[in-house]
This record gives C-alpha cells, sequence and structure tokens, in this order.
C-alpha cells in the first residue's frame, strides 16, 4: 500500500513529477519518449523511473528491448485525483515538455518504439 509520505517524496523531484504528469496524460510512455520530453539522458530518465516503480506508483511493460511506463493499477484514487489536479491546474509547467515530446518523429505503437 502507498503512504503518503512516499508519495509526496516521488512528487518531491522536478524529474519524477514531470514524468508522472506526463505519462497520467498520455497513460504510458516509453523511455525514449521521457528522454525527448525532458531532455534527459537515458540513464537518468531511467533512474527514476526505477524509484517510482520501486514505490509501485509506475508500473512497466516491456516490448522488445522498449520499456514502457504507466500509473500502476493498484495506485490509490486520492494519488491518481492528486496527479489529475496537478495536471489540470498547472499547464504551463509542463508546456515545453508537451512541445518536447511533439519532437518525437513517430509516437510507439505499443509493439514498437521511437
Amino acid at each position: 500500500m502507498l503512504s503518503p509520505l512516499v508519495f509526496y517524496k516521488a512528487l518531491a523531484d522536478d524529474t519524477r513529477l514531470k514524468s508522472l504528469l506526463l505519462i497520467t496524460e498520455q497513460q504510458e510512455l516509453c523511455v525514449c519518449e521521457l528522454m525527448t520530453a525532458l531532455e534527459l539522458s537515458q540513464p537518468k530518465i531511467s533512474r527514476h523511473l526505477a524509484q517510482l516503480r520501486k514505490a509501485n506508483i509506475l508500473a512497466d511493460r516491456r516490448s522488445g528491448q522498449w520499456v514502457f511506463y504507466s500509473l500502476h493499477p493498484e495506485l490509490p484514487a486520492w494519488a491518481q485525483k492528486v496527479l489529475q489536479q496537478t495536471l489540470l491546474t498547472n499547464v504551463a509547467y509542463l508546456a515545453p515538455c508537451r512541445q518536447q515530446l511533439t519532437l518525437v518523429s513517430e509516437r510507439p505503437a505499443t509493439q514498437s518504439c521511437c
């Protein structure tokens, strides 16, 4: 069970917060998409995603060499509401990331990636 302390500690980092909000908005993103959106290296993105996965905030799924991330299916409703409200009321915060995400030449299908 996810505790509020673990959840809010996860949100306290800019990279993790932006990743979570983008994943909440898009429902599922791969590492390469997050690298483009956040303009960060693969090791840095992967390290933050691993922390979110360990806290049971994110779930991952592998498709070939690609790893796709989505909100954990057992994420409590209160935590989902926090993410949705943050997403809806802070449009400017994610605007640069959304713009960068449009640079991904082809959004990955469920079978492949960038």
